[in-house]
């Protein structure tokens, strides 16, 4: 495999090519329920998930971000489908994340504003690598609450003061045009990650020189910041278009060997 390029072709056959156990770390927003139409390219979900199970390595980890749709006055559920199937094949449901939209398209009808998606982690076994994002504390106490017992006591345990503590699991973003990234050609591709929060999943459970991937490249979003983070990265993405913004995007930063994020 060639690593630092995107793959103009069907993850499935991206992924044919990759040995068991090769990634460390998948990032991705798969094209849930049809709600764009990326070039007629037909979305093959359980076998994607089969392969993404073979590649990795133990200990390896897929953030997932998806949502559903709302058709017929229901949403589809196909998220939480898919974190079942994820489950059913091997993987572990480490933790169900919310990616929440500062700044959400407003929405008519008889719902509240979507301000969110999930964004499902899944590891092969228990996460080799967690890097945790920390904010200063409030309160710096002796106590910390280990469970509530079945008689409804609490039971404490004693812990060392600290001055920080792990964020929660609900990561707050703002998007938009010249927000989500600063890189015009971005905005391209009709729906893009927040630069940010591929930073912070890439930081969490990766090491540098780790190796990146992500089956639906998009505009180039995990590249760039595997790229700046100093991990090595592989991508598909089945429409040429959209690799060739990737590729123009990618461009300002290898020919200039910048290395931090601007």
């Amino acid at each position: 495999m060639e690593e630092g390029k995107t793959y103009n072709e069907d993850c499935l056959i991206t992924m044919s090519k990759m040995p068991d156990n090769y990634i460390d770390f998948v990032i991705t927003s798969p094209p849930y329920d049809n709600i764009r139409n990326y070039n007629g390219y037909s979305f093959e979900f359980e076998k994607i998930a089969k392969e993404l199970f073979r590649i990795m390595k133990s200990g390896g980890v897929v953030v997932w971000v998806v949502a559903d749709a709302t058709i017929d006055g229901s949403e589809t559920g196909t998220s939480f489908k898919q974190a079942l199937f994820f489950k059913e094949i091997g993987f572990r449901l480490h933790d169900t994340m919310i990616y929440y939209k500062n700044n959400p398209m407003p929405q008519t009808g008889n719902r509240y504003h979507q301000h969110f998606e999930y964004m499902f982690v899944f590891s092969k076994g228990s996460p080799k690598t967690f890097n945790p994002i920390t904010e200063p504390t409030k309160y710096q106490g002796l106590a910390n609450m280990k469970n509530r017992g079945q008689n409804g006591s609490l039971d404490y345990e004693k812990v060392k003061r600290t001055k920080e503590k792990k964020v929660g699991n609900v990561f707050f973003y703002s998007i938009g045009g010249g927000i989500s990234t600063k890189d015009k050609i971005a905005y391209n591709h009709p729906a893009i990650f927040p630069e940010k929060l591929v930073v912070d999943q890439i930081n969490t459970w990766t090491n540098e020189n780790d190796l990146v991937y992500d089956p639906f490249m998009g505009s180039g979003t995990t590249a760039k910041i595997a790229y700046l983070l100093n991990r090595r990265w592989i991508g598909s993405e089945i429409s040429k278009e959209y690799v060739e913004i990737s590729e123009e995007r990618l461009k300002e930063y290898t020919e200039n060997n910048l290395f931090t994020l601007i």
